[in-house]
């Protein structure tokens, strides 16, 4: 193999990594997390392997294209922070024009194979949550508000509500309550990880609660809102009839992460904040586990 078909094969793989990489997989497992045990939750039960893979691919589409255009609108700020710097719009394995036309190719994908395979209603949830996120929150909040995020949150609490109707075409209250408790989740969970990274934020003037805000004031905000989605987590055993082995998990997990936020608040200090994050993922996978073993098991 010559020198120069090596070049690009390298070339080529950097490339398809840096279109893997616009998508931010981390955040799409976890969006995936809550979408297949709110499905089993709407079903009563295991939905049709056929219906879970076509919502999990179509969310995942839809949510891999928000996240694309949410880097090409950012690829400024990003070249100046820290934890940002390789990503692929800034060093260059994907140009711009590349990246949003692949993000637009998502979304058209996401639409039209959750309306083709699920129904209509999941597919317009999913490119609706894209909107806001790409609209409200990328483009007008993110630089704008200290509420950036509190708002912008409700981008990705929509998940639960496409996997609700993708089962039953339709949205009740448990899903609604469900949504609440998502987004009221992401500003504990995101402003623990910004606390780490403020100077980051100052460096661009992102105006995230860490940076506008004494870390004090951060850490009371982040318990007052763990307060509300422990509450909201139990509220929606109520409003979804749910059993007894989600009431246990939701009393202990919302028990633990109210002790993580308390010691924060006591204590702030960016070692506490980066437990709280860490927890924060746990508490959300562990709290949708349970969700769905307990539909699996009492019903």
């Amino acid at each position: 193999m010559s020198v120069v078909s090596v070049r690009r094969e390298v070339t080529a793989t950097r490339r398809l990594a840096g279109f893997v990489a616009l998508t931010k997989p981390r955040i799409i497992e976890l969006l995936l997390v809550t979408t297949l045990p709110t499905m089993v939750v709407a079903a009563r039960g295991m939905p049709r392997v056929t219906l879970m893979l076509a919502t999990l691919v179509g969310g995942t589409l839809a949510a891999g294209g928000a996240n694309a255009i949410n880097m090409v609108v950012d690829r400024d700020i990003d070249a100046v922070m820290h934890r940002t710097r390789k990503r692929p719009l800034v060093t260059g394995v994907v140009t711009p024009g590349q990246a949003l036309v692949f993000a637009v190719a998502l979304e058209v994908a996401a639409f039209a194979e959750l309306w083709s395979a699920v129904n209509l209603l999941s597919a317009v949830l999913a490119v609706s949550a894209t909107l806001f996120y790409v609209f409200v929150y990328t483009l007008w909040l993110k630089r704008t508000s200290r509420q950036n995020i509190v708002i912008g949150g409700a981008a990705g609490a929509v998940p639960v509500l496409v996997g609700w109707a993708s089962v039953r075409d339709t949205v009740g209250w448990a899903p609604v309550v469900l949504f609440a408790l998502m987004f009221l989740w992401t500003p504990p969970h995101f402003w623990a990880l910004a606390i780490r990274y403020r100077e980051d934020y100052r460096s661009v003037d992102v105006p995230m609660m860490p940076v506008v805000a004494t870390f004090e004031r951060t850490a009371k905000q982040i318990f007052g809102y763990t307060v509300l989605v422990a509450a909201v987590s139990l509220l929606f055993a109520w409003t979804a009839g749910m059993g007894p082995l989600y009431w246990v998990s939701a009393a202990v997990l919302g028990g633990v992460f109210l002790r993580y936020s308390w010691l924060l608040w006591r204590e702030p200090t960016e070692a506490r904040a980066m437990k709280l994050f860490h927890w924060s993922i746990t508490y959300v996978t562990l709290l949708f586990v349970a969700m769905a073993a307990d539909q699996l098991i009492f019903h």
